[in-house]
């Protein structure tokens, strides 16, 4: 038996072992260079400011410590910043899922009247937007100013993630849906009941782009949220690179010698992306799943 297997073993030509070590080799580069910024990162919050500044980190922490951390949570209002970012990332993803699978289950039914334009209309939606200056005179005059709730629902609807939700709809089979009718079932009931369960990887998906985009975003909440015990963490990083920045610009210009922020701000930027690296691993299994089987109808 063990000879047969060996007779039918199809041996490997020298192209395809010359392919497998380049593509191997590709993918470790690729690898490298994606993860050696957020390890460069990571190493110099735990370094020496001066060495930092010197530029002579590289692969390890010099002069280890944890004084960029301790400085970082010393921050007046890190904890509010980061209590912040969590209630605008989950919130608002759970509204925008809610409205978002609310929207691309009657969208999925070819027995809705008009579903072809109201797609269109939200293709001309993601190409085309009225502007930072008339939104922001819109927000203001709806309340959105320094309210978190109302911010939820200001940004509540991605076009595309309706169609990629919608496109997955698409591919359950209609049988499930007629045989839950004749079993007396209701549009909400097929979708609660039947749509949902089946479609939990582009749900996982899709909540991923939205926890991300609200996660690391900063300008709309820069401009809308004055007070900073309401601002996200972001805005507190970014404000800390435009300071960091500028003090740099003015001990350039007289030549006084200045302790740098560099280290608080990658501490900051650790703090801020350590959320995201342990949610990841849990959601990724169901991304390409969610994107490619949604995919197949359009």
């Amino acid at each position: 038996m063990a000879l047969l297997t060996r007779k039918n073993k199809i041996k490997r030509s020298a192209g395809e072992w010359t392919f497998d070590i380049f593509n191997t080799l590709l993918m470790l580069f690729l690898a490298f260079i994606t993860l050696y910024p957020f390890w460069y990162v990571l190493v110099c919050s735990f370094s020496n400011p001066v060495s930092v500044d010197a530029g002579i980190i590289c692969w390890w922490p010099d002069a280890f410590n944890v004084n960029s951390y301790l400085e970082v949570f010393a921050i007046s209002n890190f904890w509010s910043a980061y209590r912040n970012t969590i209630f605008l990332a989950v919130g608002g993803t759970v509204v925008s899922m809610f409205f978002t699978i609310l929207t691309a289950y009657p969208l999925s039914k070819k027995r809705l009247w008009g579903r072809r334009g109201l797609t269109f209309i939200m293709i001309i939606c993601m190409n085309f937007a009225a502007g930072m200056i008339p939104r922001y005179l819109i927000f203001r005059a709806t309340g959105v100013m320094n309210n978190h709730i109302m911010f939820l629902f200001a940004f509540a609807l991605t076009p595309m993630n309706i169609i990629l939700v919608r496109a997955y709809f698409q591919s359950v089979s209609d049988s499930l849906e007629e045989s839950a009718k004749l079993d007396g079932a209701g549009d909400l009931t097929i979708l609660f009941k039947i749509y949902i369960p089946l479609s939990v990887p582009v749900i996982m998906t899709v909540s991923l782009y939205y926890f991300v985009a609200r996660w690391n975003s900063y300008f709309w909440e820069m401009i809308l949220f004055t007070d900073d015990n309401k601002v996200p963490l972001q805005v507190v990083l970014k404000n800390l690179v435009v300071e960091q920045n500028a003090k740099e610009d003015l001990a350039e210009g007289d030549g006084s010698m200045l302790k740098s922020k560099q280290t608080i701000i990658y501490a900051t930027i650790i703090c801020a992306a350590l959320p995201m690296l342990v949610i990841y691993p849990f959601v990724q299994r169901f991304f390409v799943k969610g994107i490619m089987i949604g995919a197949v109808k359009g």
